[in-house]
C-alpha cells in the first residue's frame, strides 16, 4: 500500500469529534436540562411545605404569613395600586435609585481602582480614608445621607454610590495591579505615555475583573436602594415593605420582596448578556469541558 493510499484512508475514517457531534449535542441538552426542573420541584417542595405548616396550624400566619396570602396581596397591588400610587411606579422609583447608584459608583470605582491601582504615591495618601469609610457600617451612613439630602432619592442614590463603589473598587485595584509589566514596558518603549498607558494597557488588562463584579455590584445597588426607602421615603419598594412591617403584615413584606427580585431577576440577566457579549475574546471553559466529555 502506497503513502498516497494510507493517507487517503486515514481522511475517509471519521474522526472521534466530528462523528457523535449530535449525540453529545443532545447528552449536553439533557444533562443541562434536568438542572432547572430540580430547581423548580424544590422551590414547589418548600412553598408547598410552608402553606401545609400554615394551614395545618403548626406555624401561625401571624408571624408567618403564607405563599397564597403573599399572592393575594401581590395581587391587590397590581390590581388596586398601593397606598403610594400604583405598583409600577413604586417600582420605578426604587429602579432609578438603583440605576443611578449603579452607573455613577461604577465609574467612581472604576477611575479610582484604576489610579490607585497603577499610582503608589495616591493609593498610599488614600488608602486610610478609603480603609475608614469602608469600616463604616452602612445602615449608619444611610441615616446621615437622609439628614443630609432629606426623603427623596438623593439619600438612596447615594447609599447605593457607596455600596456599589467598594465593590468595584477593589476589583479594578486588583486588576490594575495585575497587569503584565512586560505589556506595559513594551507600551513605554513604542512611546506611550501614561495616560495611553492607562487607557489602552491597563485598563483592558483590568476588564475582567471590573466585569465580574457588576453582577455583585447590581445587587448592592438595589440593597441600598431599599435599605435607604425603609429608613425614610415617600415612595419606593422599601416604603412598601417597612409599612407592612409596621402594619405586621408579613405577607406584604414578601410581595415586596417578590417584586425586588424580579427586578434584580431582570436586571442580572441583562448584565448576563452584556458580560457575554463584552468578553466574547474569553474562551469558555464550560464549552471546553463539553468537548472533553
Amino acid at each position: 500500500m502506497s503513502k498516497t493510499d494510507v493517507q487517503m484512508e486515514v481522511a475517509a475514517e471519521p474522526t472521534p469529534s466530528s462523528e457523535p457531534e449530535p449525540r453529545r449535542r443532545l447528552h449536553n441538552l439533557a444533562r443541562r436540562g434536568w438542572v432547572p426542573v430540580v430547581q423548580l420541584a424544590l422551590l414547589i417542595f418548600l412553598f408547598g411545605s410552608w402553606q401545609l405548616a400554615v394551614d395545618t396550624k403548626r406555624i401561625s400566619v401571624f408571624f408567618f404569613g403564607s405563599p397564597a396570602g403573599t399572592l393575594r396581596e401581590l395581587y391587590e397591588w397590581i390590581r388596586r395600586g398601593t397606598v403610594q400610587g400604583p405598583l409600577w411606579q413604586q417600582a420605578w422609583v426604587t429602579m432609578q435609585e438603583t440605576l443611578a447608584g449603579f452607573a455613577v459608583g461604577v465609574v467612581l470605582g472604576v477611575l479610582l481602582g484604576i489610579l490607585l491601582g497603577r499610582i503608589t504615591i495616591l493609593a498610599r495618601v488614600l488608602n486610610a480614608f478609603i480603609g475608614t469609610l469602608n469600616s463604616i457600617p452602612r445602615i449608619v451612613l444611610g441615616s446621615v445621607f437622609i439628614i443630609w439630602f432629606g426623603l427623596g432619592m438623593g439619600s438612596k442614590i447615594a447609599l447605593a454610590i457607596i455600596l456599589v463603589f467598594f465593590s468595584v473598587f477593589f476589583n479594578a485595584f486588583q486588576g490594575a495591579r495585575d497587569v503584565d509589566q512586560s505589556l506595559i514596558s513594551n507600551a513605554r518603549v513604542l512611546g506611550a505615555r501614561r495616560g495611553a498607558v492607562l487607557l489602552h494597557v491597563v485598563l483592558p488588562s483590568a476588564f475582567s475583573w471590573i466585569i465580574a463584579s457588576l453582577r455583585v455590584a447590581f445587587g448592592l445597588a438595589i440593597t441600598g436602594a431599599v435599605v435607604g426607602e425603609i429608613l425614610g421615603a415617600t415612595q419606593g419598594i422599601g416604603l412598601l415593605i417597612q409599612q407592612s412591617q409596621g402594619n405586621f403584615d408579613p405577607d406584604g413584606v414578601y410581595a415586596g420582596l417578590v417584586v425586588i427580585t424580579i427586578l434584580a431577576l431582570v436586571a442580572q440577566g441583562l448584565i448576563t448578556l452584556l458580560e457575554r457579549r463584552l468578553l466574547r475574546w474569553k474562551p469558555r471553559r464550560q464549552a471546553f469541558v463539553d468537548r472533553q466529555g
